[in-house]
């Protein structure tokens, strides 16, 4: 994220004021950020409990916004998060079962 002054709306329940928890990510009008209910989705938790814990303070269209967000930075920068495995040049996946081959030269 880059550093800014003034706040950016970054989706329409999402904004990203400096003034409000050092910048990050957070729905419009709370201090609940983006990544503490990315982790409760990703922790299993469905979406009317994440409301109800968050006091109703932000809607299913809010987190819907979020995962979108989220997925499109993602793939946006995806190439970041590509695992560097030593001696391991190729990774297939082929019916949930992860498959590896070593290619290095015997």
């Amino acid at each position: 994220m880059r550093k800014n002054k003034h706040a950016e709306m970054l989706g329409r329940h999402i904004v990203a004021d400096p003034k409000v928890c050092h910048g990050k990510p957070t729905f419009r009008g709370t201090r609940i950020m983006v990544w503490q209910v990315l982790e409760m989705l990703a922790d299993g938790m469905d979406w009317e409990t994440i409301i109800e814990q968050c006091h109703n303070s932000i809607t299913k269209d809010a987190i819907a916004e979020a995962v979108k967000l989220s997925g499109e930075a993602f793939l946006k920068l995806a190439d970041e998060f590509v695992l560097k495995l030593k001696g391991i040049d190729c990774c297939m996946i082929d019916s949930a079962v992860i498959e590896t081959r070593n290619f290095r030269a015997r």
